[in-house]
């Protein structure tokens, strides 16, 4: 039988020490996948943590043809992974840390079952301008589809620009990712399932399905925009996304 529990303190530790652990030996499921990610978090809480909401993976068709998914992959997010904007990360908190840039969603009321994209837009507070920063726990960022989800899908840290009204068009925005100020990746919001609020839409239907609910003042980042970039000591990270602003941070 497989150790869910262990495998959680496994991967819980890697990411408290910032030291990486070889693939999982194990064969999981993906329900069993989700429950290690489910008791990982649940021990950040448990040392005082708190849940604000969750993160979508997989939300570009070419990344799920290349894990060979139909479908996206979610993880939690807790106010522990929110880094000041503008700020300074710590590089030793990290083991191989990289960045995308996202749309964030920020809710005014609670939101789980399968609903319309207006049903989602009407439970959204705000949007705004977002840096995922991902750190797989594995060695050489190397996973599998259930490896990657028992990691909490490489949650790690999140910087939110200011937040915008939440009727803003977010379909199709232009942004740039900008390393020391050197443009490093172009794209647009459309890459995100062609619309992040779709995005939206699926988280409400995964978080359901997982039995949960995301609650008034909860998060949603809807996806990478781009292909993520590694992180250095150092670096000025800034993301320009049309209409919504600015985020950025720093590297030391």
């Amino acid at each position: 039988m497989i150790d869910l529990g262990l495998i959680a303190q496994r991967l819980d530790e890697a990411a408290h020490n910032a030291s990486a652990i070889k693939q999982l030996a194990e064969e999981l499921t993906i329900e069993q996948a989700y429950e290690i990610q489910k008791q990982s978090i649940d021990r950040r809480l448990s040392r005082g943590e708190k849940r604000v909401g969750m993160k979508m993976g997989f939300t570009s068709r070419a990344k799920m043809v290349q894990m060979n998914v139909s479908d996206m992959i979610w993880g939690r997010l807790t106010d522990a992974m929110i880094e000041e904007e503008g700020g300074t990360i710590q590089l030793s908190n990290y083991i191989h840390p990289r960045v995308e840039p996202e749309v964030v969603y920020l809710l005014r009321k609670p939101l789980a079952g399968r609903i319309t994209p207006l049903l989602a837009l009407d439970a959204v507070e705000a949007i705004a301008p977002a840096l995922e920063i991902i750190d797989s726990r594995y060695d050489d960022f190397k996973f599998s589809l259930t490896d990657v989800v028992a990691d909490n899908c490489s949650s790690s840290g999140l910087v939110i620009g200011n937040w915008q009204w939440p009727d803003t068009d977010v379909s199709n925005l232009g942004l740039i990712l900008s390393v020391n100020g050197k443009p490093m990746e172009f794209g647009s919001t459309a890459a995100i399932l062609g619309n992040p609020i779709r995005s939206l839409v699926a988280a409400a239907r995964m978080v359901a399905e997982a039995g949960e609910e995301l609650p008034a003042g909860s998060l949603v980042m809807a996806g990478g925009a781009t292909a993520a970039v590694a992180l250095s000591s150092g670096e000025r990270i800034e993301l320009e996304l049309e209409s919504l602003g600015r985020a950025s941070f720093s590297v030391e």
